[in-house]
C-alpha cells in the first residue's frame, strides 16, 4: 500500500489498521455498545458476564460501552483540539517567517514565555480558574500546544522564505495570506504533517492525564483517562478493568508513533536526496 506517492513499511501498515479501527469503533459507537454511555446495568464493579464482557464500573455502567464512547470523546476531542493548534501555530509561525522584524521578535518572545512555564501546570491553573467545560478545555490545550507548532513551522518557513520564489512573490506585491497558502504551507507539508501525528499524540496522552487528575473531561461523558481512574481502585482486588482503557490508550498511541516513525523517515529520505 502507498501513501502520499511512497510504499508504506510494515509498521506503518500496522499503525495505520490501530488507528482505523479505533476511528471506526468511535464513529459506530451508537450502533455497536451494548448499552448506553451512562445507563446502569448492575451492581457496582460486578464481574465480567455474557451481558457485559469488561464487566461494570463503580456505580454499575458497562465498561465495553464507556471505552466504545470514551473513543469517541478522547479521539475526536484530541483530533479538534490538534488541528486548531495547527491552525494557530502555522498561521504565527509563517507570519513571524514572511513578516521578520517586529512581528517575528514579538511572537517568539510570547511564545518563549509560554514555554518558559510547565505545560501541565499552566494548565492546571487555567483550567482551576476559568473551569472545566469543554470550550476551555479545548483552548486552553490548543494554545499551549500551539507554541511547539510554532517553532516547527517557522523554522521549516524560515528556510523557505529565503528562495527565489518566494522572493519573487513579494517583489510582485503578493500579500501575505497568498504567500502562505501557495507558496510557503505546500513546500512545508511533509515535516507538519509528522508533527501533526505527534501534536496529535501529546493532545490525546494530555487529555488521559488530565482526565485522569480531575480536570479533564468531566461525568457523565467517558473517556479513558477517567476511566482508568475510576476502575483503578479495584486493580487490588484482582480485577484487570482499568487495563483495558489503559491499554486503549497505548495501543492507540503506538499506532500513531508507527505511521509518524515512517512519515519522518520519507521526509529524511527526501531531504537527503534533495541536498
Amino acid at each position: 500500500m502507498r501513501l502520499f506517492g511512497h510504499k508504506m513499511s510494515v509498521l506503518a501498515h500496522i499503525g495505520l489498521a490501530i488507528v482505523v479501527i479505533n476511528i471506526a469503533l468511535a464513529i459506530l459507537a451508537p450502533v455497536i455498545a451494548p448499552y448506553g454511555e451512562a445507563e446502569l446495568v448492575g451492581d457496582a464493579f460486578a464481574d465480567p458476564a455474557p451481558q457485559y464482557w469488561f464487566g461494570l464500573d463503580q456505580i454499575g455502567r458497562d465498561v465495553l460501552s464507556r471505552m466504545l464512547y470514551g473513543a469517541r470523546m478522547s479521539i475526536g476531542l484530541s483530533l479538534v483540539i490538534t488541528c486548531l493548534s495547527f491552525t494557530i501555530g502555522i498561521v504565527a509561525g509563517f507570519s513571524a517567517a514572511v513578516l521578520g522584524r517586529w512581528v517575528d521578535i514579538g511572537l517568539s518572545r510570547i511564545v518563549d514565555l509560554l514555554l518558559s512555564m510547565p505545560t501541565l501546570i499552566f494548565a492546571f491553573i487555567i483550567l482551576s480558574v476559568l473551569g472545566t467545560d469543554l470550550p476551555v478545555l479545548i483552548a486552553t490545550i490548543a494554545i499551549l500546544d500551539s507554541t511547539r507548532v510554532f517553532r516547527l513551522s517557522r523554522a521549516v518557513a524560515m528556510n523557505i522564505v529565503v528562495l527565489e520564489f518566494v522572493e519573487a512573490a513579494k517583489l510582485r506585491g503578493e500579500g501575505l495570506w497568498w504567500i502562505i497558502r501557495r507558496e510557503v504551507l505546500p513546500n512545508a507539508v511533509p515535516p507538519l504533517v509528522a508533527e501533526f501525528g505527534l501534536r496529535f499524540c501529546f493532545t490525546f496522552l494530555f487529555i488521559a492525564a488530565l482526565s485522569f487528575l480531575g480536570l479533564g473531561i468531566q461525568p457523565p461523558y467517558a473517556d479513558w483517562g477517567s476511566m482508568v481512574k475510576d476502575l483503578s481502585q479495584v486493580i487490588n482486588y484482582g480485577s484487570p478493568a482499568a487495563l483495558y482503557p489503559a491499554g486503549a490508550i497505548a495501543l492507540l498511541t503506538i499506532g500513531v508513533n508507527f505511521i509518524v516513525d515512517w512519515l519522518l523517515s520519507v521526509y529524511s529520505k527526501g531531504h537527503g536526496e534533495g541536498a
